[in-house]
């Protein structure tokens, strides 16, 4: 109980801490996105862009996590939304539309976007993002990590707002030596923290240290204890609890003044700004997954993030998505689940209330330091081991493809790119593995059907007639060649060619197409092409059966059959083979016991007394000769007929086909012999007739007749070894 409560306790001062630290990196970048937004109505709406920004944080923090299916994932306004609405205040501006109108175009654009959000996760496009390759996750964490990297390094040396990375890497003259210093102690801390204690996540430390570093400078510089106009530091968030009251309030009272024209009018927007807020959100949860070893639920999250922006419209708030930088500095400072997620939205609000002059004085410079830091940590160094091997060269060329569209276009750009590679690394597996799983010749794999010793030699002997291809995986116009390379050397020396589907997953119209070319050239040599166990509900929901027949594949001609199951086409195959002596086999009257092959070498007077210790036995069709558990006190011989043995599936009422007995064979010797209960069933076939040779009577029959009781063991023996010399011939040749 106490390490129950204590391992509680210690995810909640986790997720306390990775919440508060996300917060420090989430509500700065709100109010900055907030402000870049509203300031294109006009300067005056600055203040409000700035509550917007708070309220989104807040409202997408309560929310989204609650709700959501990603632990740690921080939810709060992004660039992606800000790029949008930007532009699309822009636009409202350049056609006259009234400032205070646009602000509830955004308000509605942003409940649209929520909407759109909500029902891409209940049509379930969110699972999409599973068949993403690891290679492409790999660029996408890395492209992340060195974006990260870059829009930090301006700030980190404090050079002005809008500088290129780059051109403040060259340009010494806009440094600030003070935001470097204050940025590289942050830094340093964070690194070597987790050397001296982990009681305290080093985020937090290294901000600390940041924050002391800058008012030891202070003290030597009275300029930086100046607020007005300090570039070094996050500086007044400005607003107050009544005119945040007031944004929320006011917004909504004046929501009637909007057409359904111009909501009409928003869908475009709304759904490119839905579409860019889940692919951020679900690039965040995948990186995350991948940082974590977890596994998110996609849809799940996409419902979320819409009830989020819903909830953030509703409150006069900004939308936002699942924002890396905040969430990777919530992994790295201690959160576990999504409780951290809430309390970042919580301490949102309350910082804003009451901290607002604390959070003032937090160093540009130390926030900086700490993404720069997990920015490192994001790149994939590991991938350069790619390089090692030439069969995973390409994907390390895939890697560094999404890495570059990514930090030299742009980060959507690169999911765009990324699902193009992962389609080509899905093709490129499918093309260097093989479709055929096992090819065995017709002399080597038999069915279920128990034949007479000279119907086996027939069946040796013309084994060639016969190929039996077990295909595999994917059967598409990648693979089609692959295909035919292993059937065509087959279609000039082969009667019957069987497919075994069982284990394929697709079929495409180009496969279905070469089959057809197939089938025809088998055709022209009156030869047979033979189907088995075509599946009926593959992953893709597609039935390959009524595939084949809408394509006309399979129901032209007589030369094409379709089989349930692999054994039931061998033994049709057989019966082909054999032909005329099944015929004969069917037409013969009941044998007796001098006729059966159990016997064919002992002379007709030695089994006088066999016959009379033998019972005989008539079973209609389906009849139950034994069942699973019955003593195994009896040995059948077959006098005319068939019998198939089959083993029951544990909790299934279905039952597996083993063998089928016909006209002379016997069963049942295992049991009698080792005198154990019966391990399946049997049943009678059609209509048929047994000879029955009970344990008492083969008792007495060895007490009066030892030298008869023998051959009776001897050729029982005998028979179920041949049977088994055929059966391990069939094993080593599915090895092969």
């Amino acid at each position: 109980m106490e390490l129950a409560i204590r391992f509680r306790n210690d995810k909640l001062v986790g997720d306390f801490w990775g919440g508060m630290t996300a917060m420090l990196v989430a509500l700065p970048s709100a109010i900055a996105f907030g402000v870049t937004i509203y300031s294109a109505i006009g300067a005056e709406y600055a203040g409000l862009g700035a509550l917007a920004g708070i309220l989104g944080a807040t409202a997408l923090g309560l929310v989204a996590p609650a709700l959501g299916g990603t632990n740690r994932l921080i939810t709060a306004p992004c660039a992606p939304a800000a790029a949008v609405l930007s532009a699309f205040a822009i636009e409202l501006v350049q056609h006259g539309v009234a400032p205070a109108s646009i602000v509830l175009m955004l308000t509605a654009l942003g409940l649209v976007s929520g909407l759109v959000q909500l029902m891409l996760g209940f049509m379930g496009v969110g699972s999409l993002i599973r068949y993403i390759p690891f290679p492409v996750v790999s660029g996408y964490l890395t492209g992340v990590g060195l974006i990260i990297i870059g829009s930090q390094i301006p700030k980190f040396l404090g050079a002005p707002a809008g500088t290129p990375w780059w051109r403040a890497l060259i340009s010494p003259e806009l440094w600030h030596w003070q935001s470097a210093l204050v940025g590289g102690v942050t830094a340093a801390v964070m690194i070597l923290a987790p050397l001296v204690t982990r009681a305290v996540p080093a985020a937090i430390l290294g901000l600390l240290a940041g924050v002391a570093a800058y008012f030891g400078l202070a003290a030597a510089d009275e300029s930086l204890l100046v607020m007005e106009g300090n570039k070094l530091i996050i500086g007044p968030l400005g607003g107050t609890a009544s005119s945040m009251l007031e944004a929320i309030t006011g917004r909504w009272q004046e929501i009637g003044e909007l057409k359904l024209s111009q909501i009409g009018a928003l869908l475009g927007t709304a759904l490119t700004l839905a579409v860019l807020l889940s692919i951020d959100t679900l690039k965040t949860a995948v990186v995350l997954d991948a940082l974590t070893r977890g596994r998110h639920d996609s849809n799940r999250e996409l419902i979320a993030q819409g009830l989020g922006n819903v909830a953030s419209a509703c409150a006069g708030g900004m939308p936002g998505a699942g924002q890396m930088g905040a969430t990777l500095v919530n992994l790295a400072s201690g959160g576990q689940t999504r409780v951290s997620g809430v309390v970042e939205g919580l301490l949102s609000l309350i910082a804003f209330l009451a901290l607002g002059a604390f959070i003032a004085w937090i160093p540009v410079g130390a926030l900086a330091g700490i993404l720069i830091i997990v920015g490192v940590r994001m790149i994939d160094r590991h991938s350069l081991h790619l390089l090692e091997s030439p069969w995973t060269m390409l994907d390390f060329i895939v890697i560094v493809t999404v890495v570059a569209v990514a930090v030299g276009y742009s980060l959507i750009a690169a999911s765009g790119v990324g699902i193009a590679l992962a389609m080509f690394l899905f093709i490129r597996e499918q093309l260097s593995s093989t479709v055929i799983r096992s090819k065995i010749d017709g002399a080597h794999r038999f069915s279920k059907r128990v034949r007479l010793r000279q119907h086996m030699e027939k069946l040796e002997k013309n084994g060639g007639q016969t190929v039996i291809l077990e295909l595999q995986g994917s059967l598409f116009f990648g693979t089609k060649d692959q295909l035919y390379k292993a059937l065509e050397p087959e279609l000039g020396v082969r009667t019957y060619i069987v497919l075994d589907l069982r284990r394929v997953q697709s079929v495409d119209v180009t496969a279905v197409h070469l089959l057809s070319q197939i089938r025809d050239s088998l055709i022209e040599r009156d030869a047979y092409l033979i189907f088995s166990s075509l599946p009926q509900a593959l992953p893709n929901g597609r039935n390959i059966a009524e595939f084949f027949d809408q394509m006309e594949l399979t129901t032209m001609t007589e030369h094409v059959k379709v089989f349930p199951h692999l054994d039931d086409a061998v033994e049709w195959v057989e019966d082909q083979i054999l032909g005329e002596e099944l015929v004969k086999s069917a037409e013969m009257p009941p044998l007796d016991v001098y006729d059966l092959e159990i016997f064919k070498d002992h002379k007709e007077e030695t089994l006088i007394d066999l016959v009379a210790c033998l019972d005989r036995r008539s079973l209609a069709r389906d009849e139950k000769v034994y069942s699973f558990g019955d003593p195994g006190n009896e040995l059948y011989l077959i006098r005319k007929g068939a019998v198939r043995i089959t083993l029951p599936i544990p909790g299934s009422v279905n039952r597996y086909h083993t063998l089928t007995y016909g006209q002379g064979d016997f069963f049942g010797g295992m049991a009698f012999l080792s005198q154990m209960t019966r391990l399946n069933d049997a049943t009678a076939l059609e209509d048929t007739e047994l000879f029955v040779l009970r344990r008492e009577q083969f008792e007495r029959l060895r007490e009066e007749h030892k030298r008869l009781a023998f051959h009776i063991v001897e050729a029982v023996a005998k028979v179920l070894a041949l049977r088994l010399r055929y059966a391990d011939k069939e094993l080593l040749a599915m090895q092969e």
